[in-house]
């Protein structure tokens, strides 16, 4: 009668897990002022993925003057000038000091997001910025190129850490709903700022001879914006909770981020997280970790494809050739700078657009889906720079077209939603690891389109986008078939979901567990009663015969 009862009682506890299930529309969207959330978000980001954006589009407009500098640095210090290609040679240094010091800075996020929080490492990455600023601003007046490259690898190291710090910050501070949409934010802040900086370099601003060594030091005001106002704003919560092991600050972080909404679930998803991870001593993880990690390899190799993809498809190299497009189209030189403002101002309205559907479509209908799209518009792009060679009418405006469709589709899925997989897919022992894996191979492959590109367009001519093309195809495809829907979905239901889409990963440890996250799903049930995964019955047999007599 005693084990028939007890049987009884925890059937009654699924009963009531179940019901609680059905409500999701409580449980999922809890109501409540996210003013605080929101704010966070512009603090955060104004000194962090738009300082990615402005640098990399400020640096284009002042491409003469600089290199007129160089030349005239060269002369005062040796008495001769330089060529065409050393001058180049020269610049192409300058340009690559960034994406160099982009990869450092992603190389150092992961230890400073563990060591000092991610809000904390936010502030403490404005350290390079602010000097970068000080070395460019003075760079004229000491007659030096070594200050502006020295500079450029700052604001690189600075850009590099904001990339990979600022979305974790933001996917850990997220509410579940809200978790695609405030991570994608990223992205349109980094738009906002490759179209800011085209606004700031125009020769009506700072665009001139005189004041280029301004433009290039402008970066320090979003920085100062985000030194006076991220403070005040809390941590990442599940950095208090699971790295600090503050349950009480990680209690008014929630308490401020959500506004007044319930929180106790949400607290207990992370509890439960932290349990499956190995509890609060466990430590975070080294890249090294998860390359030796089988366990991890189909999340690894979805983040290192998605990464790479982003900056091996062409659409920084767009960019490049927009002005010759603009050009060709019959646009006045001096109209091709007011023109090449719509490029920046495309990829910030599908920026913003997208990040309005990302919680209604899903993120890999918009990954697989934007870089379908972009192999299509280039091979219409190709086609178009083809007879345009053979002087056929309307080609310069197709061209035109296909310039504004390819950041568009960029923009609406590609652009936001890989900042989101690793803070999606990774624990919070693996993140930062999984951020500086993600973050370098962005680098790298930034660097390697910015110095092949040219010799690409030497080779190739009007086919030059063909190689984009097919990275395209490629990383439309391997999404499509590898990448799990993570829309309101946890941790652990998008592992389940990674492992059943690869059965050989599975160990006899993890296939016995399976039974139990199958009844327990986080987020639904008010306590970790671990409840017994065998089939439950009524009436339950003896474990012996019993006998009357002793």
């Amino acid at each position: 009668s005693r084990i028939a009862n007890e049987r009884e009682l925890n059937l009654s506890q699924i009963l009531q897990m179940n019901v609680r299930e059905d409500d999701d529309t409580e449980t999922d969207k809890p109501a409540g002022n996210y003013r605080t959330l929101t704010l966070t978000v512009c603090s955060a980001a104004i000194g962090g993925t738009f300082q990615y954006g402005y640098n990399l589009s400020i640096i284009n407009a002042p491409t003469n003057h600089i290199q007129r500098f160089i030349n005239d640095t060269y002369w005062e210090r040796w008495g001769t000038g330089l060529d065409t290609s050393q001058v180049t040679l020269l610049w192409t240094v300058i340009v690559s000091a960034f994406s160099l010091g982009g990869l450092t800075g992603a190389l150092l996020a992961g230890p400073m997001a563990v060591r000092c929080g991610r809000k904390n490492s936010l502030l403490l990455n404005n350290s390079f910025l602010f000097l970068g600023a000080v070395l460019a601003l003075t760079s004229r007046a000491a007659r030096s190129v070594e200050m502006i490259i020295l500079a450029r690898l700052l604001v690189g190291v600075n850009a590099g850490v904001s990339m990979n710090v600022q979305p974790m910050y933001f996917g850990e501070s997220a509410p579940k709903h809200m978790r695609g949409a405030v991570a994608f934010s990223s992205a349109v802040f980094t738009a906002f700022g490759i179209f800011l900086g085209q606004v700031v370099g125009l020769t009506e601003l700072l665009g001139t001879e005189p004041l280029w060594p301004y433009l290039l030091a402008s970066n320090a005001l979003p920085g100062l914006l985000q030194l006076l106002t991220l403070p005040w704003f809390p941590e990442s919560p599940r950095y208090l909770l699971m790295d600090r092991g503050n349950k009480e600050a990680c209690a008014r972080a929630l308490g401020r981020f959500r506004g007044g909404a319930d929180f106790s679930l949400e607290m207990e998803e992370m509890l439960q997280e932290q349990a499956d991870a190995g509890g609060a001593t466990a430590k975070s993880q080294t890249p090294w970790d998860l390359f030796s990690n089988r366990s991890l390899h189909p999340q690894l190799r979805t983040v290192m494809a998605a990464s790479s993809a982003m900056m091996l498809c062409g659409n920084d190299s767009i960019y490049f050739y927009a002005s010759y497009i603009f050009l060709a189209a019959g646009i006045p030189v001096e109209k091709v700078q007011y023109v090449s403002i719509g490029t920046g101002a495309c990829e910030f309205t599908a920026a913003v657009v997208c990040n309005l559907l990302i919680e209604r479509v899903g993120r890999r209908m918009l990954l697989s889906g934007g870089y379908a799209l972009m192999a299509v518009w280039a091979l219409v792009f190709t086609l178009a720079l083809t007879l345009q060679g053979y002087s056929v009418p309307g080609m310069p405006y197709l061209s035109m077209v296909c310039v504004f469709c390819y950041i568009l589709s960029f923009g609406m899925g590609p652009a936001g939603v890989t900042g989101i997989l690793p803070a999606e897919l990774f624990d919070q022992t693996a993140r930062p690891a999984a951020y500086m894996v993600a973050g370098s191979l962005m680098w790298i492959n930034l660097l390697i389109v910015g110095m092949a590109f040219p010799f690409i367009v030497s080779y190739l001519d009007a086919l030059c986008f063909i190689p984009f093309c097919c990275v395209c195809v490629a990383a439309s495809l391997f999404v499509g078939l590898t990448l799990p829907e993570t829309k309101g979905r946890t941790l652990a239901q998008i592992t389940a979901e990674f492992d059943r889409r690869n059965p050989l990963k599975k160990g006899p440890e993890k296939q016995g567990a399976e039974p139990m996250k199958e009844q327990y799903q986080l987020g639904k049930a008010l306590s970790f009663t671990t409840i017994d995964p065998e089939p439950l019955s009524l009436t339950a047999p003896d474990p012996e015969p019993l006998s009357l007599t002793a």
